[in-house]
């Protein structure tokens, strides 16, 4: 009764529809056996039937224990059938009932149980074969085991490319969770790490700017918190999207970049309104990690370029300093591979690497979406 309940409503329907459909079979191959043979040798093929037919109907609860009781239970008819004289097995209750005794198993068993049970119904076969040759009950028992093997293995087919496509999706999903928690985490707690580490150089040298240094400190572990709790939103409801990053985040981007001692120049187009607005916050990722790579790994750096620019429809973006690296960004960084995947996904091409005049470069390039290059 329990694993019943478990099961759907759809799922419950099928196992009444197959119930009253095994009872109409009993039902109408007693009566025929009845008005052929006489008697009560209709008696016999009726119990088969049900016995095997509520087996399918309790296969839920162990589908192998189901299956391998149930082909028994046909096999031993067949035979008891050929030594006692009475009328061939399987009938045509029994025969459904194999049906989806086998289909069941074969959708749902470890493969070596599956093929076990798919060949335990074709021996049943061919022993009512070499009982009755060619005659309509194996015959008829041959179509019912052929349609529960199609019918399993369809199924079988089916419920792995599903179990596919829901772990392909909950691998996107981690994914986009690393490079959104990246995104946001990153960034601020390397500024808030940079300036706690200047706090101390502070107090020593300059005391009367420590109140400001603690307070923009404060300032951006607030915007790291709200950028989390943003982050948790978009996580919890898909549907609440992230603002798109335009012209002016970008400004806000490099003023807080150039407030902790770089020289930052920004060069973007005044209307970034048209832009898809996915394209307009990979652009803005972009230069956020990569202006959190410079801040990591090329700490001696002077000043820093954020060139941004469209044309040919496509939109170019570069970030370069002209610093040497203390520690060359390396391509299995989880931030690079977060920009290129983003990038890649877009249709768009990243490379990264040193300039030839010194320094780091990233480079990003992003098609437009219906802007055909001129």
């Amino acid at each position: 009764m329990g694993t019943w309940w478990r099961v759907g409503r759809a799922a419950r329907g099928v196992e009444v529809g197959l119930g009253v459909l095994g009872g109409a079979a009993v039902v109408v191959t007693a009566g025929a056996i009845r008005d052929s043979w006489g008697g009560g040798w209709w008696i016999f093929g009726a119990a088969v039937g049900v016995l095997v037919c509520g087996l399918a109907l309790a296969r839920r609860a162990h589908r192998l224990v189901a299956a391998v009781a149930g082909l028994g239970v046909a096999g031993v008819a067949v035979g008891v059938a050929a030594v006692a004289g009475l009328p061939h097995e399987p009938g045509p209750a029994t025969t459904l009932g194999l049906s989806v005794l086998v289909a069941s198993a074969v959708r749902a068993l470890p493969a070596r149980p599956a093929v076990t049970v798919a060949a335990l119904g074709g021996a049943v076969v061919a022993g009512s074969a070499l009982v009755d040759g060619f005659g309509p009950v194996p015959v008829l028992a041959g179509a019912g085991w052929l349609v529960g093997l199609a019918g399993g293995l369809g199924w079988r087919l089916v419920d792995q490319h599903r179990r596919e496509l829901v772990a392909g999706a909950r691998r996107a999903e981690r994914r986009e969770l690393a490079r959104e928690l990246h995104d946001v985490a990153a960034h601020h707690l390397t500024g808030i790490v940079l300036q706690a580490q200047a706090a101390p150089v502070l107090a020593r040298r300059h005391p009367e700017r420590l109140p400001s240094s603690l307070a923009e400190i404060e300032t951006a572990g607030s915007d790291a918190l709200a950028a989390m709790r943003r982050v948790v939103g978009i996580l919890r409801d898909p549907e609440d999207a992230p603002e798109t990053a335009g012209p002016e985040r970008l400004a806000e981007l490099v003023r807080r970049f150039t407030a902790a001692g770089r020289s930052v120049r920004l060069r973007q187009p005044a209307d970034t309104t048209t832009w898809p607005p996915e394209v307009s916050g990979t652009v803005y990722r972009v230069v956020r990690e990569s202006l959190t790579n410079v801040a990591r790994h090329a700490p001696r750096a002077g000043s820093v370029s954020v060139l941004v620019t469209e044309e040919a429809g496509a939109i170019t973006v570069e970030v370069a300093d002209d610093g040497a690296p203390s520690a060359a960004p390396s391509g299995a960084g989880y931030g690079l591979i977060g920009m290129r995947e983003r990038v890649e996904a877009l249709g768009g091409s990243l490379r990264a690497g040193p300039r030839p005049a010194g320094g780091w470069s990233v480079v990003a390039t992003l098609p437009l979406p219906g802007r055909a290059a001129r």
